[in-house]
């Protein structure tokens, strides 16, 4: 499984770099906070939802800790998704929320 950093994905963005991010996170947890211009996908939901996404993009998941969206990421990629793990999740983000 891939992974990056919180810091990681900060300084992409930062640099202006477009990155398509998914929240694994349920909706109430992603309204108190979250990376501006991801994509909420709460876990239960991700493989009925799956058809969304694109097997030619690269996804960054990310939830709270890093557990869920580990879980989703093996997930994703077991379906032949280009995904990435972020690492500590929103617990480790320290750039900008909404």
């Amino acid at each position: 499984m891939k992974e990056i950093s919180a810091k990681e994905v900060q300084q992409a963005l930062a640099n202006g770099q477009m990155l398509k991010i998914i929240d694994v996170r349920e909706v109430d947890e992603v309204q108190a906070g979250h990376i501006p211009g991801m994509m909420n996908m709460p876990l239960g939901l991700l493989e009925f939802r799956m058809h969304e996404l694109n097997k030619n993009e690269s996804y960054i998941i990310v939830c709270r800790s890093g557990a869920r969206s580990g879980r989703a990421t093996q997930f994703l990629e077991s379906q032949g998704f280009d995904v990435t793990n972020m690492v500590g999740g929103m617990l480790a983000w320290e750039g900008e929320v909404q």
